[in-house]
């Protein structure tokens, strides 16, 4: 086995590891006050700059990475008809699995119930700890609720076309920079062919470039992602967990569902390939979302994973993976649903079946506009849980074990965006034979 091929294996000791470093510092800690400070000393020295080198490099990429892959596909494939017949396949399974994922949230959380019965005082402690938490999402989310018609057409104009595309970008926003990469690629496609190809041969020079830099950073992936894990880990420990441990419980039930059961299906199904195989080869995008939460950061991994290990041409790996990371987030919609059903029965708040349907479609709409970063769905479930009624202050219930949930769910979400490109490329290599 090549160093590449099992680089993997040391990413998920070093995972395991860190998570079980952190967990018994954290335990220690907590049992013999005068190692707390050394704890936190080796957390906030040691453990958490490794994992941000690691994590920074990865962000690095992103933008030159999704702009100049995204380009070169439309411009290569050129016809309108192609990218809408890509679009149409790519956008449907989108719709879908985020749909049944939401709905099969809902469902397990209106039958387990894991927020009936909360005590009012371990309510109070929770909303105490994390209030000033919740109070900085309260105004991100408010920043973000339109209030008029002209606010809310401006609000959708921005997250597409904003006056400033750098500070946008710079922002993470990542639907801006993929709507300008599109038309730029559009227009390289119009070009003479001598052009064209010219054009093309520079952005795969900084494709290759910016590929051969996630190489690197692959390389560091075992300790920095042993260093992160650490860092989350000594922070929260266990105790929290066991508090909310029927929640979290639930939630990491339906991410291993969906992981190891829903995918595995659409992969046997739709892509007719051995869904052993292709949940193996995708390890290393598994480790880096998990240990990552970012989508965004996960992209160069998934494209690499994509192209050398599953066989997805680039032409479909540059269309639909950054659109995936942008807009398709079925573990974020999964979440936002049971995040709400869990807040209102805490709080003693039956939503009734309209109720539920319209969380089933904002969790949808809302996933489409989540930023790719750590925690960036948070200030958007606050929008949903306030338009039925449940209180928005409440996430700081769940404020405390969000960072593992943020973990779970990226992978989720960057999961469906491979299963998603396996799919297309199935239907673009049948459309080729035929």
């Amino acid at each position: 086995m090549t160093a590449a091929r099992s680089n993997h294996w040391w990413i998920l000791a070093g995972l395991l590891l860190g998570a079980l470093l952190g967990v018994t510092c954290h335990h220690l800690g907590e049992t013999r006050p005068e190692l707390r400070a050394g704890v936190s000393w080796v957390s906030d020295w040691i453990a958490y700059p490794v994992g941000q080198v690691f994590l920074r490099l990865l962000f690095l990429v992103v933008v030159p990475l999704v702009f100049a892959a995204l380009a070169g596909s439309v411009a290569r494939l050129g016809q309108p008809g192609t990218l809408g017949r890509m679009g149409l396949r790519m956008g449907l399974f989108f719709l879908g699995t985020m749909t049944f994922s939401v709905a099969m949230g809902l469902v397990t959380m209106r039958v387990m119930a894991p927020g009936a019965g909360f005590s009012p005082e371990l309510r109070e402690e929770l909303m105490q700890a994390f209030a000033a938490d919740a109070a900085s999402l309260g105004n991100a989310s408010a920043a973000q609720a339109a209030t008029t018609p002209m606010a809310r057409a401006n609000l959708v104009l921005d997250m597409f076309l904003p006056r400033n595309m750098l500070g946008a970008i710079t922002g993470m926003q990542m639907l801006p920079l993929i709507v300008f990469a599109v038309l730029f690629g559009l227009g390289v496609g119009v070009q003479s062919d001598e052009r064209r190809q010219r054009i093309c041969g520079a952005l795969d020079s900084v494709t290759d470039a910016m590929i051969a830099i996630v190489g690197w950073a692959m390389r560091l992936a075992p300790a920095a992602v042993l260093c992160l894990i650490f860092a989350a880990t000594s922070r929260f420990g266990l105790p929290l967990l066991a508090r909310l441990s029927a929640y979290v419980g639930v939630v990491l039930g339906l991410y291993l569902v969906q992981l190891l059961v829903l995918y595995p299906a659409l992969v046997a199904m739709f892509v007719r390939r051995g869904p052993v195989g292709f949940m193996r080869a995708c390890v290393p995008i598994i480790a880096t979302a998990f240990s990552t939460s970012s989508s965004n950061a996960t992209l160069p991994t998934s494209m690499r994973v994509c192209e050398r290990d599953l066989g997805i041409r680039p032409s479909v790996c540059s269309f639909v993976l950054p659109m995936g990371a942008t807009v398709n987030m079925n573990g974020t919609a999964l979440f936002e649903g049971c995040a709400v059903l869990f807040v209102a029965q805490v709080f003693g708040i039956d939503l009734s079946l309209s109720q539920q349907l319209l969380v089933l479609v904002l969790c949808v709409l809302s996933a489409v506009g989540v930023a790719g970063v750590p925690g960036g769905s948070l200030p958007l479930l606050m929008i949903v849980m306030a338009q039925v009624g449940v209180p928005p202050a409440g996430i700081a219930l769940i404020l405390g074990v969000d960072r593992l949930l943020d973990m779970g769910r990226t992978v989720i979400n960057v999961m469906g965006d491979v299963v998603t490109a396996a799919y297309v490329e199935r239907g673009e290599a049948a459309r080729a034979r035929a």
